[in-house]
């Protein structure tokens, strides 16, 4: 085996003092170790994948996963289709007990929220309906026939003699 290294991204040479490729600025790897799977050549064909159009604008939640292989599942049917996410831990369960297993957010750029959501619709992850809010008059009128059906339950109980 030889001691010269090299860039798994260019294929340039470099001796064997050297960690670090003056062009691509990767980590040089021994000449013939690459066998294996090749992580930078993966990386870079995701990288093709991704659509720029969809990449700009800040984080937004576009759906949640119960663990981290199905958020990566939804990250990978979303890179089908041109659409960057990134995953993080859901709030609250970024504590020492919950960080291998706890729920996930997948998160688009704004610009590929829409996009997301009709991908994800079609794949069967999304829900089709959203909880929508009570209105609040709704919630008052709720809450005013409770403290009237606790009064006459009380009135009744006073006059009857419970």
């Amino acid at each position: 085996m030889s001691g010269a290294l090299v860039c798994p991204g260019c294929g340039g040479e470099h001796p064997a003092d050297e960690r670090f490729c003056e062009r691509c600025a990767l980590p040089l790897v021994l000449q013939g170790a690459g066998e294996g799977p090749d992580p930078v050549g993966e990386r870079r064909a995701g990288l093709r994948k991704v659509k720029p159009q969809l990449s700009e604008g800040e984080l937004v939640q576009v759906a949640g996963a119960r663990h981290q292989p199905e958020a990566e599942m939804i990250q990978g049917i979303l890179l089908e289709e041109g659409v960057p996410s990134t995953l993080r831990r859901t709030r609250g369960f970024d504590v020492p007990e919950m960080l291998a297993a706890g729920p996930r957010d997948v998160l688009v750029p704004r610009s590929g929220l829409e996009t997301a959501r009709e991908v994800l619709l079609q794949a069967d992850l999304l829900a089709t309906s959203t909880a929508q809010p009570t209105p609040p008059g709704r919630l008052a009128a709720a809450l005013l026939g409770c403290v009237g059906l606790v009064g006459v339950v009380v009135w009744l109980g006073t006059e009857v003699g419970f």
